[in-house]
């Protein structure tokens, strides 16, 4: 496929808390009154919105930009959209280019629903007879046929949202550039949006989407950028990456996992592995096959007639699986409790584990286990994420003659 969009060492810095030039006096009074504090505001002043960020987009791809906010992806965006420069770096977009970035850009807030409308499909190089054609069926989608001919600066932000995401998606530019749209207005029309994104993913059209929402990118995205604090922390598939950052957005805002700070006095679980199959983190599955999971016991003093209690949880700490033993007893040293499983087929998500071990006198240790699970599976169910399940089975489909 020919690359569309590329991008090499992409960067934008800003100014942060500039204040209203009051002129060339009153800069010299600044500057005489305190020369060194004067110089050291203004080498403050600038910040790195993005840095050195490269990339490269197939014909084709959907490229979902996910990161916290404040990282960088708006700011690419941007970059990509013509809207802002680059302080350094260079891209080259080989398409016609339709953005979404946010409220109140693209349209002309005097002329009308109409006018903007075709002042958009103007500005991506279409003819007036082929915006004719989409023009009724875009008003449909955004549903205001009642106000289409008012001017947008009395839109409400909904009806302006609704309509702008109807332009940019029925026009049919070869790109389509997407900031949260899919964050705005009811569920309902939400839902309409994810459903026309989707559309315009498999007509073959380029998109590249912001969304803090990620069941949308992982129902939409061929290819996943987390971008981190202004750079690129990592670029790959989109179950992949998703889970990657769904469980260091999770590790941050947690503790070392464990009920108190303090040492247990009788044992501890310390560590978790998966042993097989083996891939490139010893913490992440890759296969929906047999797998074999091993969890790491620290027992100090004697412990006798023990519980041991297991459990599996999703990111909405939906209860996956879970086990028990009792009756076990320790001497002091270190344990290996291993766990075979001929088949584990779940979505490709992050997991935790929460382990317990309990004895007469009550809880030993209780350990949430970091890192998560990540399951990088291949994904075996509807290509539509709405229609997946809790199981991520693999099954073979087959059509034959039907026999008399």
């Amino acid at each position: 496929m020919n690359t569309v969009i590329h991008g090499e060492g992409l960067g934008k810095r800003y100014h942060r808390g500039l204040q209203v030039d009051d002129g060339l006096r009153h800069s010299l009074e600044a500057f005489l009154r305190s020369p060194i504090a004067s110089l050291r505001r203004k080498k403050e002043e600038t910040f790195w919105a993005l840095k050195d960020v490269s990339l490269e987009v197939k014909e084709g791809e959907v490229l979902g930009l996910i990161g916290r906010n404040g990282a960088g992806k708006t700011t690419l965006l941007k970059i990509l959209s013509r809207i802002t420069r680059p302080t350094e770096g260079w891209a080259e977009i080989h398409g016609r280019v339709g953005s979404l970035l946010e409220v109140g850009t693209g349209f002309h807030p005097e002329l009308t629903g109409r006018e903007n409308t075709y002042l958009s499909g103007a500005i991506l190089g279409m003819g007036k007879a082929e915006i004719a054609r989409k023009f009724d069926e875009i008003v449909a989608f955004a549903e205001l046929e009642k106000f289409i001919d008012t001017p947008v600066k009395h839109y409400s932000s909904g009806m302006y949202v609704r309509l702008a995401f109807a332009v940019a998606a029925h026009l049919e530019p070869e790109i389509l550039l997407v900031d949260e749209v899919l964050a705005v207005g009811d569920i309902r029309f939400q839902k309409k949006c994810l459903g026309k994104m989707g559309d315009v993913a498999r007509a073959g059209r380029t998109v590249v989407l912001v969304s803090h929402q990620l069941n949308q990118i992982r129902r939409l995205a061929h290819r996943v950028l987390w971008i981190d604090a202004a750079s690129v922390r990592q670029d790959g598939p989109t179950h992949e990456v998703v889970s990657a950052y769904e469980s260091a957005m999770s590790s941050a805002g947690r503790t070392l996992g464990r009920n108190g700070d303090a040492m247990p006095a009788k044992a501890r679980f310390v560590s978790w592995q998966i042993v097989e199959p083996q891939s490139s983190s010893s913490h992440r599955l890759e296969s929906v096959g047999p797998a074999t999971i091993s969890f790491q016991l620290e027992v100090r003093s004697p412990v006798a007639h023990s519980h041991h209690g297991i459990a599996l949880y999703d990111p909405d700490q939906r209860l996956v699986w879970a086990f028990a033993s009792d009756d076990l007893s320790f001497e002091p040293g270190i344990y290996e409790l291993t766990y075979r499983f001929p088949f584990f087929p779940l979505c490709p998500r992050t997991y935790n584990w929460q382990l317990s071990l309990w004895d007469e006198n009550g809880n030993l240790d209780m350990w949430e286990a970091l890192p998560e699970l990540i399951v990088a599976a291949p994904n075996y169910q509807h290509p539509r994420d709405e229609w997946n399940g809790f199981l991520n089975v693999p099954s073979d489909f087959r059509i034959s003659s039907a026999k008399g």
